[in-house]
């Protein structure tokens, strides 16, 4: 008999890091897949991990054959930032690695004689405001507004919502046997900035919130590539977890739409540097706008509307703007880089 298991796709990004200590608390079998290795306090607490491509359709068979999958984490991507500079390849990992990962859901479906649930990381680089005074006027967006991503990686990403909502719905809805077995039972959660105390950020357009923490506490000169004024939303690694792991466990008939805008608060980037500066009070933290990085945030809303989730399955974060700082990342990032330099 095959071994029931969760499969997270880009394990040993940041939100894969937490998944996999939160899911491994709960005894669950876990097989991690990266295009790099696992980090190494990782290793014991999956069941396997696996260098690997999610381009790769043999490896993804292979899965297929020797496990019962029973949720897929996808959370492996090229992010905003390095897509703009190859936008084929992140179109390529982003679009067509998901597609991969879609069939293979709906083969161990049907194999399996239920749906698997297919756990889906999207981002509000999905969104697209056409003005800063827009950006300015809206207040909260909804998830069905403004839909018009300037990046590759926010195209990937709303493509792939609709690709979810397609193989959940429709897939094959004209072939004879359209209707044979269960399809793919996608859940899809649009993330704000995440901001994690345990791993460095890589690559994200909102990645000067964690970076400037990170910088000032390994006493190192910081340049913030956005405006003092730039808002946008963001959220802590554990919200960022809680959130994946309540909309996992929801009941199907509760939900009301496939993506779900989730959020906690919405700094602006001087608040963030007050903040890092009342920590760190050395901290050597200047603004160089880098127009082209300030022109895509522009884009991005300064909040989101996550009503929905918290009305269809009790979305709350543990962590506003205070304690997200102040009992959370401040404590957690100055005690990372002390234990590094006692070492």
């Amino acid at each position: 008999m095959r071994e029931e298991v969760v499969l997270i796709t880009g394990a040993n990004g940041e939100i894969g890091h937490g998944l996999i200590r939160y899911l491994s608390g709960l005894n669950y079998t876990i097989v991690a897949i990266d295009v790099n290795p696992l980090d190494r306090p990782l290793r014991s607490l999956v069941s396997k991990w696996i260098v690997g491509d999610i381009l790769d359709q043999i490896l993804l068979g292979r899965l297929v054959v020797e496990h019962q999958i029973r949720t897929i984490y996808h959370l492996a991507s090229i992010l905003s930032t390095k897509a703009e500079y190859n936008p084929e390849t992140a179109h390529r990992i982003n679009v067509e690695g998901t597609l991969n990962l879609l069939r293979l859901a709906v083969e161990q479906s049907q194999w399996q004689g239920s749906p698997v649930k297919f756990i889906y990381t999207s981002s509000i680089a999905a969104y697209g405001l056409e003005t800063l005074d827009q950006k300015n006027q809206v207040g909260k967006v909804k998830e069905n507004e403004y839909l018009f991503p300037t990046t590759m990686y926010g195209c990937n990403k709303l493509y792939c919502e609709h690709l979810g909502r397609y193989y959940s719905k429709h897939y094959r809805q004209l072939a004879a046997d359209s209707a044979a077995g269960p399809s793919v039972d996608f859940r899809c959660l649009r993330f704000p900035g995440l901001i994690s105390a345990e791993t460095i950020p890589t690559g994200g357009t909102s990645d000067y919130g964690p970076e400037m923490l990170h910088a000032a506490a390994k006493g190192t000169l910081y340049n913030c590539f956005v405006r003092p004024d730039t808002r946008l939303p963001f959220m802590v690694m554990p919200d960022a977890i809680k959130s994946l792991i309540n909309l996992e466990a929801a009941d199907q008939e509760k939900l009301s739409r496939f993506v779900y805008n989730v959020t906690s608060f919405n700094p602006t980037a001087r608040e963030i540097f007050e903040i890092t500066k009342k920590a760190f009070p050395d901290a050597r933290i200047d603004f160089e706008v880098d127009q082209r990085r300030q022109k895509i945030v522009d884009t991005w809303p300064a909040d989101v509307d996550d009503s929905t989730a918290r009305q269809d399955w009790g979305w709350q974060p543990d962590f506003d703007q205070e304690r997200a700082f102040n009992e959370y990342l401040i404590p957690a990032i100055r005690k990372q880089y002390m234990e590094t330099e006692n070492h």
